[in-house]
């Protein structure tokens, strides 16, 4: 390892970020982050509206593109600067608000598991599905449990099973990381804990789990593995974070990691 504390040459990473500035609507979502997240490590990203996390989580799926102010910038995902969003996308699963618009389809569960192989919302007619992605397709029900609502219409489900099937989309490539945003919105107590325990199945399994939420302990708590709690008070602002770090600071927002 080299003499620089932010160095992460000898160690794999899911995201590497320094120097990282996100503009959206011409206002700054992202200013100067510097955030490292090894390969294998949960994180809970915690703050109020407004604080930046769901840029950052489009920042890492390359929804969002950063501007390149300093010498000292650098962005990679999966130890690669560059990425064809199609090469990219099986090597994330994503469970974010952009994509409950599945469960208002008239389509069934394992339709909508299998639109994960192509970023859309429904199976369009230009659309196959081959063998292989239907075998996965019936691993990811298997994995989250919901064998049984395979034919039945997502949009006459609950909001705890809609929510198992967003996950097992977001799970039927078998990627490196599974990214959530907000996963326990409109949930009520009991599916709120079955959301918790699948969390901590996926997280054992080995997939890198990436969880923004305002109730961080409890669904990351039992995780397998490390585990880091990033707590944002107004703006995600110039974030310093080491592999080894503690502690995280801003310098114009309070937070805490644990």
């Amino acid at each position: 390892m080299t003499g620089d504390p932010y160095s992460t040459d000898e160690v794999p990473s899911l995201v590497d970020f320094r120097n990282v500035t996100v503009l959206r609507n011409g206002n700054k979502a992202l200013d100067s982050i510097t955030l490292f997240i090894p390969l294998g490590q949960h994180v809970a990203i915690l703050g109020p509206n407004g604080s930046g996390k769901s840029s950052l989580i489009k920042t890492i799926t390359r929804e969002c593109h950063p501007l390149e102010t300093s010498d000292d910038f650098r962005l990679t995902v999966l130890g690669q600067r560059r990425w064809n969003i199609f090469e990219l996308r099986p090597r994330l699963g994503i469970v974010s608000p952009d994509w409950t618009k599945v469960c208002d389809r008239d389509v069934s569960a394992r339709e909508a598991i299998l639109t994960g192989f192509f970023g859309s919302a429904e199976l369009w007619p230009n659309l196959r599905a081959t063998s292989d992605m239907e075998d996965k397709t019936e691993r990811a029900l298997e994995r989250l449990e919901i064998t049984h609502l395979a034919e039945r219409r997502v949009s006459e489900m609950s909001s705890g099973e809609a929510r198992r099937v967003l996950i097992a989309r977001g799970l039927v490539h078998d990627p490196r990381a599974l990214i959530l945003d907000e996963p326990a919105t409109s949930l009520d107590l009991r599916a709120r804990r079955e959301l918790r325990e699948i969390l901590r199945k996926i997280a054992r399994s080995g997939t890198s789990v990436i969880l923004v939420t305002h109730d961080p302990v409890r669904h990351a708590g039992r995780a397998g593995g490390e585990k880091r709690i990033l707590s944002l008070a107004r703006r995600l602002n110039a974030l310093r974070c080491p592999p080894s770090a503690l502690r995280i600071s801003f310098r114009k927002s309070a937070a805490s990691f644990y």
